[in-house]
């Protein structure tokens, strides 16, 4: 088992900053993944930015994480339309994070008659835009949502987010739309493809049971629980399963990222 060579998935949100800040250690960390060669991938459920967006607001945090080690639902979700209809055409809400990755594998953005309706975060949801979304299902468009999450941070509290909006969308339809990103282990796989790793050598690090760790498990992966976020020791025992390591932050893996489980 000390042969073992790890691949690391990274939430960003609660792991490696909070509120727009830095969390303690996370840069330390990310060098000694970088210093000792391990390939990594941060990965987000939030759909507004693209991954060149996401690095710059993580460059003024104090993190230096590259374009191509950033994978987003919105990403995950393109990946998945462009492998189920190559070249295709969806009617979209979301921002550019969204709209510039589907149109990256050639979709095409239509109010009419599209194959999908894509559902993703945006700042400034439109009655009309989901309205719209309503008539087109019902019209036989295939409903994909980027991510389920409920609400979403904002400085002044929470507010909506992709899973009450297609909530929404859904009771006035009758239509479940199919979420890629996490809890889906989809994303996860297309993390892994996009690293070309296996899950049998790949860990997840995250501060939710019900989304990180959940897909984790579910994708074959090792996990580990950072207390920096929303879960807590407390609150990971009500679940029916478990991280493989509960850790205070990524603080605690300095030093041991070549052997975060003390396989060595």
């Amino acid at each position: 088992m000390n042969e073992r060579r790890w691949t690391y998935l990274s939430d960003m949100d609660g792991v490696l900053v909070k509120e727009e800040h830095l969390v303690p250690g996370a840069d330390e960390f990310l060098a000694e993944l970088k210093a000792n060669g391990i390939d990594f991938l941060v990965l987000t459920n939030n759909s507004i930015y693209t991954p060149r967006d996401l690095r710059a607001r993580l460059e003024r945090t104090g993190l230096d994480i590259p374009e191509e080690s950033i994978w987003t639902s919105a990403l995950a979700t393109a990946k998945f339309l462009s492998s189920q209809r190559p070249n295709g055409s969806a009617f979209v809400i979301g921002e550019a994070g969204l709209t510039t990755a589907l149109h990256e594998v050639g979709y095409v953005l239509t109010e009419r008659d599209p194959d999908y309706v894509v559902l993703g975060e945006t700042r400034t949801y439109s009655f009309s835009a989901i309205t719209r979304a309503i008539r087109l299902i019902e019209g036989g468009a295939k409903f994909i949502a980027t991510n389920p999450d409920a609400t979403g941070p904002s400085l002044e509290g929470s507010m909506p987010a992709t899973g009450s909006v297609a909530a929404l969308i859904e009771r006035a339809t009758g239509r479940s739309p199919y979420y890629v990103g996490k809890p889906n282990p989809l994303m996860m796989r297309s993390a892994l493809r996009r690293l070309g790793a296996h899950s049998e050598s790949t860990l997840m690090i995250g501060d939710r049971m019900d989304t990180d760790v959940h897909s984790g498990i579910e994708a074959g992966l090792q996990t580990i629980l950072v207390l920096t976020g929303i879960s807590s020791r407390e609150s990971a025992e009500r679940y029916p399963y478990r991280p493989t390591l509960v850790i205070d932050s990524v603080a605690d893996l300095i030093g041991r990222t070549l052997d975060p489980f003390g396989e060595g």
